[in-house]
């Protein structure tokens, strides 16, 4: 079925366009004088992991649990069982009773380790009132979020069965979507409330029918 996929894929790219435009159109309306600390601390955070990952052994081990844990998640998520859980630094699967696109692909746009110090927080906020340790968990989060980025473009660059079992272009399409998606609900609430999630999206829809618009006249 992997044809279906591709012609869903080519369908999805004006989606795909709009969302890089939408998320321009978000950072752009966001930054200002009253998140710039919020910013430069997760900025901080990303720039700290990119000295580690340049310079120091890549923590496979890490990134390859958080990637199997993903796929479990996500099988929970959709009412299956996991059955068989394996991790290790050359590599690691899970068995689940239950598998689809998202649940294969979602280590590729689901950044579990971003995800794990937001919920930490949140918990340790209602314990302990967190509020002045604000800017770690922004330099924790942008380090999550910037290991994230880099070890799933480091492990994309060999072959992934995930990958080429949905096919390349579909793939592509809904990692890039996911990953969209993720930092339309993620960085409004970084911004010190100038775009709400829901505008965020509504400026990714008009985006997208701009996209639409723009290929209607050129065809």
């Amino acid at each position: 079925m992997k044809w279906i996929k591709f012609i869903i894929a080519i369908l999805l790219l004006p989606v795909c366009i709009g969302a890089v435009e939408a998320l321009f159109q978000v950072l752009h309306a966001i930054v200002g004088e009253d998140s710039m600390a919020t910013w430069v601390a997760v900025c901080g955070g990303a720039a700290s992991w990119l000295v580690v990952y340049s310079f120091l052994p890549k923590p496979m081990l890490i990134y390859v649990f958080g990637h199997e844990l993903t796929h479990a998640l996500w099988t929970w998520l959709f009412g299956g069982k996991v059955k068989k859980f394996k991790a290790s630094s050359s590599g690691g699967h899970v068995v689940v009773t239950k598998n689809n696109f998202l649940i294969t692909l979602a280590p590729y746009f689901f950044p579990v380790y971003a995800v794990l110090v937001i919920v930490a927080f949140l918990i340790g906020h209602l314990i302990w009132n967190w509020m002045p340790y604000l800017v770690w968990f922004h330099l924790s989060l942008g380090a999550a979020y910037a290991f994230h980025l880099t070890l799933t473009w480091h492990i994309l660059k060999t072959e992934q069965s995930d990958i080429t079992q949905h096919g390349y272009i579909f793939s592509a399409v809904i990692i890039l979507i996911g990953n969209i998606i993720v930092l339309m609900l993620g960085v409004p609430l970084l911004g010190s409330s100038r775009v709400g999630i829901l505008t965020a999206f509504h400026w990714w829809f008009d985006a997208t029918v701009g996209v639409v618009q723009r290929m209607e006249k050129f065809f």
